[in-house]
This record gives structure tokens, sequence and C-alpha cells, in this order.
């Protein structure tokens, strides 16, 4: 694990105990989340919209954006899905961020953060999200399949994100859709060709969906092509003074 993610994860298994000791969450009258695997199979393109004000490996990307300038674009754009993060101290999200976003679109919402506990997909049912996210590098094979269990116990499906060939092996059977990141947690360097190498390993089943890297239409065709239905793209967007009409530019590339 890079060391980059040991310390987000570490700060985060922190972060958990401190709030989950003071914080209890129902679903219990929920609405049913929205299927984000069978949004993007049904899309002509796919596109997961991301919404992120900075990152680790890129800096501020976009500090001072605001999820009700941003959602809305990306939904009249012809987004198939928002992801939204809501980790603070690395990225700048918020919860809050999520509970606004699903006031303002009816399309599925990804909570990507870093899953570390059950009380984290409760909190993320609570607050709107319809798939969580589960990072295999940060997480063990059994931590993998217990949260997606605990996850569609309240009806959210699971986004089970690579980052290499060798963590095929913690796939675990029920997921819904499998992201490969095409950025080298050591290095940062993006690589799409990754995602093309992971393609032929994974099962006809899930839904896959290729992350990081992704500038043009061109890269979206040629890994749609390869079996992918799903792409996450985030910065490409957020960079932009407009990230709506930024995603409906790229979509007519």
């Amino acid at each position: 694990m890079a060391d980059i993610l040991q310390q987000i994860v570490t700060n985060k298994r922190r972060e958990v105990e401190a709030v989950g000791s003071l914080c209890t969450y129902s679903c219990t009258g929920r609405v049913k989340a929205r299927s984000m695997s069978r949004a993007l199979t049904d899309s002509d393109t796919g596109i997961i919209a991301e919404f992120k004000r900075r990152s680790p490996s890129r800096g501020e990307i976009h500090p001072k954006a605001l999820v009700e300038d941003v959602i809305p674009g990306y939904t009249s754009a012809g987004a198939s899905a928002c992801s939204i993060l809501t980790d603070t101290p690395f990225f700048g999200g918020a919860l809050t961020d999520l509970a606004v976003a699903r006031s303002l679109t009816d399309i599925p919402l990804l909570r990507k953060d870093f899953i570390v506990s059950e009380f984290q997909i409760h909190e993320a049912a609570r607050f709107g999200a319809d798939t969580i996210l589960l990072i295999a590098s940060a997480l063990t094979g059994d931590e993998i399949e217990r949260f997606t269990k605990c996850a569609h116990s309240v009806g959210l499906e699971v986004l089970l994100e690579l980052h290499s060939m060798d963590e095929l092996e913690k796939f675990c059977t029920g997921v819904e859709m499998v992201g490969v990141n095409n950025r080298n947690l050591a290095t940062f360097h993006t690589d799409p060709e990754l995602s093309l190498k992971v393609a032929r390993e994974l099962p006809d089943n899930v839904v896959k969906v290729a992350e990081s890297g992704l500038t043009s239409m061109s890269e979206v065709r040629r890994l749609r092509d390869a079996g992918y239905r799903g792409f996450l793209i985030g910065e490409t967007f957020m960079r932009e003074p407009d990230p709506g009409y930024a995603l409906a530019r790229f979509l007519t590339d």
C-alpha cells in the first residue's frame, strides 16, 4: 500500500472511531436506492462525473466549488451518475456535499470515501448515497466481503476499486461493479492501459468501470469496446470554471 493511502486510511480509522462512538444511524424508511450499475449499462456513455475540490496527488483542483453549482450542470449535461468525495482532510469534501447533491438530482450517487467500517455504510445510506466505494488496497478480502453484505442490507450497491492485477484475488462475488483505477498509488502516474489488461480477467456479469486518466471520448470509446460501461472522470471536468459545461463539451468530442 502506498504511503499516502496508508496515511489516509490510518486517519480515517481514527476519525470513524471518534465519530462512530457518538453517532448511530438508522436506514428505516429510506427511499429505495437508485441502481448505478443499471444506469451505467443502460447509458450510451456511462459517465460518472465526479465532484471534488482537491486531492493528495493533484493538490487544489477547484477549492471553492459548490455542489449546488456543479451537480445540476452534470445532470443536465448527461452524466449517468455522480461521484461525491466526502473525505475532508485530504479531498476537501463533506457528507453535507452528498446530502445537498441528493436534493439536486435523481441520478445515482456514489459516496467516494475510504470505507473502513460498517458505520460509514449506514452513514452513506442516511445521507443519500446509492453506491459505496470499497478500495481493495485498503481492505482485506474478509472486510470487502463483510462490507459488501452490509451495503446490500441497507439497499446500496458496491463499486470495488482495484489498482493492480494482484488485487483481483480480493474480488468478492456479489459486488455489482469493479473499478480499475489507472493511477499508480506509488508514483501517481496514470496508465489507461491498465484498464485494458484487467478487463480480460473480470467476470462477464460484473459492470466494469474505468477510473482516472481519462481525458477524451476516444479513450472512452476504446474502453467501451473492451467491455467497460462506466467511466469515472473528475479532474478533467473540475479544473474548468464550469464543470457541467466541460462535461457537455467532452461528450461532443
